[in-house]
């Protein structure tokens, strides 16, 4: 009988075990809600032939040397709205022979719209709930004005220098491609697009006076990172080179290091938003990065 007992009461045990842990996956399941259905889709904004490859370092660095670059913008689709970040280089040079700059350093081309390339994910241009700019420079605001109805978020100082007088006459900014903005939501810093995680531009100061990055948890890929103008080409990241035209050199590197600590910390994917290698991964518009 005390065998039984004693049976009876281990059996009881091992139940009791196994329902604990049971209760304790159902808690941490709980606790560990779903992320957010978001979905980024990549598209072509142009092509920048760099001829003088050495602008994008300082000294000798990469002397007589050229590459082709690619300009990307992207959309990211959240369940609360929708976020265009960068969009192209300049529209004017759609159904154009490339064009070189009279220094000879860029030779530049578009092949389409921006509300084309839209219409492709079933989007209008209405639909665009916000707009960001990894920055202003003229390569990345080429389109923007197609989105006066949008919400621009801008980092304060990027914002100030964008409707301040340093502005004019530099050939690496083009505010009449933006100047139809007007909802602005200026930010001092991070910020959290969608409230939840998933979507927050980093700000990283120096290549322009606002330059900033942009973070994505996504469901599959996972952490993912949009350089912006961080770097150019992966031979710049590769050596933290920082480009001699940058508005802050000191800026710069201190964002490098901010940058590449935060990538390390999230072991986010890092997608190079010129580099042809990385914009190669990316499955192109109409699939999505999921």
């Amino acid at each position: 009988m005390k065998k039984i007992i004693t049976f009876v009461a281990i059996a009881l045990a091992i139940i009791s075990c196994k329902e604990a842990t049971v209760n304790k996956q159902a808690q941490e399941e709980v606790k560990t809600p779903a992320k957010p259905a978001v979905a980024l889709y990549t598209f072509d904004g142009g092509s920048v032939g760099a001829n003088n490859l050495n602008l994008f370092a300082q000294g000798d660095t990469y002397k007589g040397e050229s590459k082709e670059l690619i300009d990307a913008f992207y959309v990211i689709k959240h369940p609360k709205g929708v976020l265009l970040w960068d969009t192209g280089l300049p529209e004017g040079l759609v159904g154009q022979d490339p064009y070189t700059t009279p220094d000879g350093a860029f030779t530049i081309s578009r092949k389409d719209s921006i509300v084309n390339q839209l219409a492709t994910i079933g989007l209008k241009k209405e639909a665009i709930d916000y707009i960001a700019f990894s920055h202003i420079h003229f390569d990345h605001t080429g389109a923007a004005n197609h989105f006066a109805t949008s919400k621009w978020l801008v980092q304060t100082p990027e914002y100030a220098f964008a409707t301040g007088e340093d502005i004019k006459g530099n050939g690496f900014y083009a505010p009449d491609s933006f100047n139809a903005l007007t909802n602005v939501m200026q930010l001092s810093g991070d910020h959290d697009v969608f409230g939840d995680g998933s979507v927050i531009i980093k700000s990283m100061p120096g290549h322009t006076p606002g330059h900033q990055v942009l973070y994505i948890d996504l469901p599959e890929n996972g952490p993912t990172l949009l350089s912006g103008d961080m770097y150019h080409f992966q031979e710049n990241r590769d050596g933290k080179v920082v480009p001699v035209f940058n508005h802050d050199l000191e800026q710069s590197k201190t964002a490098i290091a901010n940058f590449e600590a935060f990538a390390k910390a999230k072991n986010a994917t890092v997608y190079i938003q010129h580099e042809p290698a990385d914009f190669a991964k990316m499955p192109v518009a109409p699939k999505a990065l999921n």
